[in-house]
């Protein structure tokens, strides 16, 4: 199995760039994270060469992060800005040689249209979807619960499949990470054998507590052998928070990597 560190929330005690020379160390094949915009891509290119490593997935811009907002795509009105950042994570994705873009919705504000919020994210995913197919990149977007993420626009993968037929572009997929899911919706073996063709990105984490698998409810042993089975052969994103220490809590990936 392959496995990605999220540097947005493995080794965070260390700098961002630094991170990468930390994963390369524990074994990880690749990175990922939220984004990596406030680093000159030049920058990031380097450590990814440096340390050998494959940039598996980044966000596209989304919002003022900092500030509470959650992605724009499915905000009426943020359309220009979203599509300044379309190009903006295109460039990056370029440089880094990076295969997969993900978008997050954004929030529900309280009073929204709804109809207007799904309409705004499928006009800026069609806009989107084929200027990524054209430079060879996936793009995806991601069902976050909303437990999390309180008042997230986008929770179910119900919902994502059905942004995914109103776009109507074979270059727009799903992010499908098992610890937002299992918090949703569970039923994660039976749904992912059902969209595996629309999934292309896995993350993965504990719950409760998001922390690394075996720390939690998630039953990691059968679920992740039984994906690979049914033929995702994609990273496996590790956006879980340490317990103890990145480097020391690795132990849970040990037999996935011998069984590899």
């Amino acid at each position: 199995m392959k496995f990605s560190a999220n540097l947005s929330f493995l080794y965070p005690e260390l700098g961002f760039l630094e991170r990468f020379a930390a994963a390369a160390r524990d074994g990880f094949p690749a990175v990922e994270y939220l984004g990596p915009y406030a680093e000159p891509k030049q920058r990031v290119a380097e450590a990814l060469a440096a340390n050998g490593l494959v940039q598996a997935l980044f966000n596209v811009p989304s919002g003022d992060w900092a500030g509470g907002e959650r992605g724009i795509a499915a905000l009426p009105g943020r359309s220009d800005e979203f599509r300044t950042g379309i190009a903006t994570a295109l460039d990056y994705a370029t440089t880094l040689g990076c295969e997969k873009l993900n978008v997050i919705a954004g929030l529900v504000a309280p009073g929204a249209d709804l109809e207007a919020m799904e309409a705004t994210l499928v006009d800026n995913l069609r806009y989107a979807a084929p200027r990524c197919a054209e430079a060879g990149i996936k793009l995806l977007i991601e069902p976050i619960n909303l437990r999390d993420i309180p008042r997230f626009f986008l929770s179910t993968t119900a919902h994502a499949e059905r942004i995914l037929e109103r776009v109507g572009h074979d270059n727009l997929y799903i992010q499908y990470d098992l610890y937002h899911m299992q918090v949703m919706q569970g039923d994660l073996l039976p749904t992912y054998q059902r969209l595996r063709e629309r999934i292309a990105h896995i993350q993965l984490a504990d719950t409760p507590g998001r922390n690394e698998p075996g720390t939690g409810e998630i039953n990691y042993g059968f679920v992740l052998p039984a994906i690979e089975r049914l033929g995702y052969d994609g990273f496996f994103g590790c956006e879980y928070k340490p317990r103890a220490g990145t480097s020391a809590g690795l132990g849970w990936m040990q037999p996935y990597l011998r069984s590899a």
